[in-house]
């Protein structure tokens, strides 16, 4: 099953003969005849492998497949916007904005240059707009032009969905699921519910991108990844995304397993904590921001930030060589303060605490596969840490 060779009529005359319960109702509401609507299913069900309807004397019955297929394709087909796209040219559209010139995406798709441009230039005179402009050797999207291929992976993301509900259907437990990770869920929660996962449905494949909110928002907004788990932003990010709460996590202050500190027995008074130096993340990051807060409502200067770092990878080796000092979540250090690499020297207040969540499309539909998923995140989360 081949999302590149799916059609746009024949989902389109699937839609309609969803929609209206016969062949006849379907071909004149889009203008095409009979035999190509029939023609147009029967392509479509050899390319997915599913029977898409059962033909009756009363009209068109449809399968558990085009239950599952239904919702998609007409999310798809709404997002491509005109029945006037062909898939031939959103792809070849698709594969310009990606790489940003002709040659490079004739490399990519295989398709000569100047079928890339005709496919490009018919695209632009069906939607009547400019969608790229010259811009030295290559070209660059307008901002219609973005905004169109955002639309198309969109529509590209409904149609592999879709794909992975027929999968799912075939072969119970099949599917993938595409994750963006940021810092605070990388070393217990997303690991665990991985394995978790995992003993149920082996046959999933799990693809993780790691990065902080600013690199996978886009991704996201695009349809590249299936929903980001990490710290919630205050305010939210936009009007077309959603926030789910998982749970709450308060990050502690952190120092090499014999630290001048530790003698405090994670109690370090605000003063003693401004004698070192930190590495914490840049400013503009959120925790940052109140960590600062947190001193000068202490009438005290924030401490000196040596080293501005957001791996905690990188923190944990100057940690260990050094007297700095850090602010990390629990679960980030869990391996580091079960081996005695790192102790706990402080607790913050309250006023430091993030919720960490996922973040996902408004009306997002995830696949029955991203639904299990989700649960068992869900249930590693209301699991307690064993660092409390």
């Amino acid at each position: 099953m081949m999302n590149a060779h799916m059609n746009h009529r024949h989902l389109l005359a699937f839609a309609k003969t969803y929609e209206l319960g016969t062949l006849l109702a379907a071909a004149r509401t889009i203008h095409i005849t009979q035999p190509a609507v029939t023609q147009g299913i029967m392509r479509l069900e050899a390319q997915l492998n599913h029977r898409l309807f059962d033909r009756q004397s009363d009209g068109m019955c449809p399968t558990q497949a085009a239950e599952l297929l239904y919702p998609r394709v007409t999310k798809a087909l709404e997002f491509i916007g005109s029945n006037r796209v062909t898939r031939t040219q959103m792809l070849a559209f698709l594969s310009l904005a990606r790489h940003g010139s002709y040659a490079e995406a004739s490399t990519a798709t295989g398709l000569a240059r100047p079928s890339l441009h005709r496919a490009v230039t018919d695209l632009e005179q069906a939607l009547g707009i400019d969608l790229v402009r010259r811009r030295g050797r290559g070209v660059e999207l307008t901002a219609l032009g973005q905004s169109t291929a955002r639309r198309f992976n969109l529509a590209q993301s409904e149609l592999n969905a879709g794909l992975d509900d027929l999968r799912a259907l075939a072969l119970e437990g099949s599917g993938c699921v595409v994750i963006g990770a940021m810092p605070l869920c990388r070393a217990r929660v997303l690991p665990n519910a991985i394995v978790e996962f995992r003993e149920k449905y082996s046959e999933v494949e799990i693809s993780i991108a790691e990065g902080s909110h600013i690199e996978l928002i886009e991704p996201l907004r695009n349809g590249e990844l299936d929903f980001l788990i990490g710290a919630l932003r205050d305010p939210p990010p936009g009007a077309d995304l959603v926030q789910e709460p998982l749970f709450d996590d308060c990050p502690v202050i952190l120092g090499r397993f014999d630290h001048p500190l530790a003698k405090y027995q994670q109690n370090a008074p605000a003063a003693a904590l401004t004698r070192y130096e930190w590495c914490i993340p840049q400013k503009g990051i959120p925790l940052r921001d109140r960590w600062e807060a947190h001193f000068m409502s202490e009438g005290l200067m924030p401490p000196r930030v040596s080293v501005e770092c957001g791996s905690g990878i990188a923190i944990r080796q100057i940690l260990m060589k050094t007297d700095f000092l850090t602010l990390l979540s629990l679960d980030q250090v869990a391996v580091e303060l079960e081996a005695g690499w790192l102790t706990v020297i402080g607790r913050m207040p309250q006023t430091l605490t993030r919720t960490i969540g996922l973040t996902y499309r408004e009306g997002w539909l995830p696949t029955r596969t991203q639904k299990a998923f989700i649960e068992t995140l869900r249930g590693v989360c209301d699991a307690p840490s064993s660092f409390v």
